[in-house]
């Protein structure tokens, strides 16, 4: 299943574009979704109006190929084919500004997933991990990769020992790590956006609360 975590995807693209990196590498870019909005918010903000016309650096790494599209192709520079586990060694030191590695974790096996988290902070200067908050099974979709073989807590991440923070979110684990935490940190977590991010969350159920004592008016539908 290429897809990940529905309301966790602006949370993870305020932090991409806070940490604003010339370079970027995704591991496990599924759909591609982190990729075209990484593309899309990076460069378009960055005040460039053709599709290549670019000036980011954006490569990703997916071990099952059947998820690899025209798009892939058209939005990453480089996609790198095989298991970040033997890929992830063969890259030098700070490589990456950004290393995202969304909804991927959970799917090694705790020894190897620590290994795994040590290279991405060895090749990139920063990482944006997110993981389930709860263990769950999943079965492969077609796919064995997709199995879930490992749960992960904020504790795990903190005894990496690198400046991180953790997006207040209550339904995955979302943490930015690296040398930019701080800065990044201020911008994501400031109190504008604390008090924009509660006023979201209150959107959908007053619009639900509205629907019970206002009715449509007909009339002005039949017009």
């Amino acid at each position: 299943m290429p897809t990940s975590n529905l309301r966790q995807v602006s949370g993870i693209v305020e932090m991409i574009v806070a940490a604003d990196p010339q370079s970027m590498l995704d591991v496990g870019v599924g759909f591609g979704k982190y990729g075209v909005l990484a593309r899309e918010y990076l460069e378009l903000l960055d005040g460039h109006a053709l599709y290549d016309d670019r000036s980011r650096r954006i490569d990703g790494i997916e071990i099952f190929p059947d998820y690899l599209t025209d798009l892939h192709h058209a939005v990453y520079d480089r996609i790198m084919e095989g298991d970040a586990v033997e890929i992830l060694p063969t890259l030098p030191n700070a490589d990456y500004d950004l290393i995202l590695l969304v909804d991927v974790l959970e799917h090694f096996p705790t020894q190897v997933g620590s290994v795994v988290l040590e290279e991405c902070l060895r090749v990139g200067r920063n990482l944006i991990v997110s993981t389930p908050l709860h263990f769950f099974t999943q079965e492969g979709y077609g796919n064995p990769h997709e199995q879930h073989r490992s749960f992960w807590t904020k504790g795990d991440l903190l005894a990496l020992e690198r400046p991180c923070f953790f997006l207040p979110r209550h339904h995955s684990l979302c943490c930015f790590l690296g040398e930019n935490a701080l800065r990044v940190k201020t911008q994501v977590l400031s109190p504008r956006r604390r008090v924009q991010r509660s006023l979201g969350l209150l959107v959908q159920p007053l619009r639900r609360l509205r629907s019970l004592f206002v009715r449509p008016d007909h009339r002005r539908l039949e017009s």
